[in-house]
């Protein structure tokens, strides 16, 4: 072994040491031993043990440990630590400007475990309230995780988006007279994407000349030509004629369930797949409506679409107010005027601050004297910018017992309550139910926000019942939010059918902490899309009077 891979075991073992709190005196040893091993010109692999411990900064007890690691390729003590270190606080110390200390900050007061729950909190604005990080470090480990998550393969849709625009203008300069169509898991607007799927009438000659030149690491399959660039994010390539281009889309851009329904239907045939001229000529086939792409997930919407046509779903024109937002009353970019002025100048009617409750210490959490404050500053504002209206609002925490950290008191001051879980997050399904139905049912609840606590590709979120959330729910009138932040994504849109059918309203709200977040609606846009969401089943979609109304209503259920 090179000496430069023995001293990455003993480099590693200082750090998590460090982390785990352990003996100064061991951890400088350690570290000792690294940079000792970094220097020496002579393999130690091919020394003697007496040469090895002859060693300064070496000695015989480490030796003995250099000793195992050539012999094995494992060092026992460094495994101990790795077994009780989570995966996510092992792949920080791959991130530029985390060290032990900050880690340990991030870990143990912030209560973080991976790479995207620290990039959520670093955009929440999080960091810069704790010892060691101000606003420069913040943004400088922001960058460096956003470097890191963007070579990894696997992006966000949101993500992609950029991408997809600059190929399709690519596309249309280099190959302006043939066809092409981005298709698969984008064109379903799946919240995630492990590969960009292009439909394309390019020879393949022409089309692995074109991307050499672009210095696309270039792999040909029996289906497609899949190609890399730097990002190490796969784009594959479908060859199709212009004769089977519209089949070859579809069948890309349906669930496998959904394809293999469609490919049963009676008056379906694949003999007919090369005369299709039109993406809705393959349902004029079957005598079918025509199903977008994002709700060709489940076989049951073809019987539905057969009937009669889908319902027109909401669109981004549809949002009519900002629900969820933040301002520097708790962990903001902006001042609520910001907030307010810029949600009023983009034609939005009015906006709900629902800043972080007192619970929330390190996002600088209300507590009551300062929810005094902020009312009397909304209050002139709303005399300042009528017709608009800047409803009070707060993200109030659920506590470990499903209460909410306020009293009935404090909560009754609010236009609208929306209560979610943000600490103890591993949780059993059991424990994170009895949080959620006793929120559901404080009758101050007025929404439930982000319900299992989900970061997309970095946190599974707490197990849930969703049928039984959504049950509770429509007894106590309480609105579901579809956290719209494109981390989020949250509640998943499998899920917003069943409650629409249950009469329950869904809300597409931002969690915006500052002006730019405002944009993220779109993302809930395109995921209730799917589940075929209307806008008159979204608490964001109602007019400012429609909303007075609700909010009325939620006075009402208050007692």
């Amino acid at each position: 072994m090179h000496n430069y891979e023995i001293e990455e075991y003993f480099s590693l073992l200082a750090k998590l040491m460090d982390i785990h709190g352990e003996n100064e005196f061991k951890i400088k040893s350690y570290s000792n031993a690294a940079y000792t091993l970094d220097k020496l010109a002579e393999p130690v692999s091919n020394m003697s043990p007496s040469q090895l411990y002859a060693i300064r900064g070496i000695g015989e007890a480490i030796g003995k440990k250099i000793q195992e690691i050539i012999e094995t390729k494992q060092l026992s003590i460094l495994n101990e630590y790795i077994q009780k270190t989570p995966p996510g606080i092992l792949e920080m110390l791959k991130i530029k400007g985390l060290g032990p200390k900050k880690i340990v900050t991030i870990w143990k007061e912030l209560e973080i475990e991976s790479i995207g729950e620290l990039l959520y909190a670093c955009e929440e604005n999080r960091l810069v309230k704790y010892k060691g990080f101000g606003e420069k470090t913040q943004k400088n480990i922001q960058e460096s995780l956003q470097f890191y998550l963007h070579h990894q393969g696997n992006y966000l849709y949101e993500q992609v988006e950029s991408l997809v625009s600059a190929l399709q203008k690519n596309l249309e300069i280099e190959f302006q007279n043939e066809q092409h169509i981005i298709s698969g898991a984008f064109k379903r607007q799946m919240e995630s994407l492990e590969f960009l799927d292009v439909v394309t009438t390019i020879s393949e000659s022409n089309l692995t000349t074109w991307l050499a030149t672009k210095m696309f690491k270039i792999e040909k399959t029996e289906d497609f030509v899949s190609c890399k660039g730097e990002d190490n994010f796969e784009i594959r390539w479908h060859l199709a004629s212009s004769e089977n281009f519209f089949w070859k889309d579809f069948t890309l851009s349906c669930s496998p369930e959904f394809l293999s329904a469609w490919e049963q239907l009676p008056n379906f045939s694949l003999s007919a797949s090369n005369c299709f001229k039109s993406e809705q000529s393959i349902f004029d086939q079957v005598s079918i409506n025509y199903i977008p792409a994002p709700q060709r997930e489940f076989a049951p919407i073809i019987e539905k679409a057969r009937v009669k046509a889908l319902p027109k779903t909401i669109q981004p024109p549809d949002i009519k107010g900002i629900i969820h937002s933040h301002s520097t009353w708790s962990d903001g970019i902006h001042t609520i005027e910001q907030m307010a002025l810029a949600a009023k100048d983009q034609g939005y009617e009015y906006l709900i601050i629902s800043d972080h409750s007192k619970s929330a210490f390190y996002a600088n959490g209300l507590q009551a004297d300062r929810i005094i404050a902020q009312h009397k500053e909304i209050d002139a504002l709303n005399k300042k910018l009528a017709p608009f209206v800047i409803f009070k609002s707060i993200e109030s925490d659920i506590l470990n017992d499903g209460s909410l950290d306020y009293s009935d008191e404090i909560l009754s001051s609010f236009d609208i309550v929306i209560a979610s879980v943000h600490s103890n997050l591993k949780m059993t399904e059991e424990k994170a139910m009895m949080r959620l139905l006793n929120a559901i049912n404080n009758p101050y609840t007025s929404i439930l926000g982000h319900p299992t606590g989900r970061l997309l590709l970095s946190r599974k979120g707490y197990p849930v019942n969703h049928e039984a959330i959504i049950e509770a729910c429509a007894e106590n009138n309480v609105v579901i939010e579809l956290n719209a932040h494109p981390r989020r994504l949250d509640m998943d849109w499998r899920y917003i059918q069943a409650a629409v059918e249950s009469d329950v309203l869904i809300s597409i709200n931002p969690d915006a902490h500052a002006i730019e977040g405002f944009d993220d609606c779109k993302y809930g846009v395109l995921v209730a899309q799917k589940a075929g969401l209307t806008a008159a089943n979204n608490l964001s979609s109602f007019t400012l009077s429609e909303m007075m109304e609700f909010i009325a209503y939620q006075q009402e259920k208050r007692g």
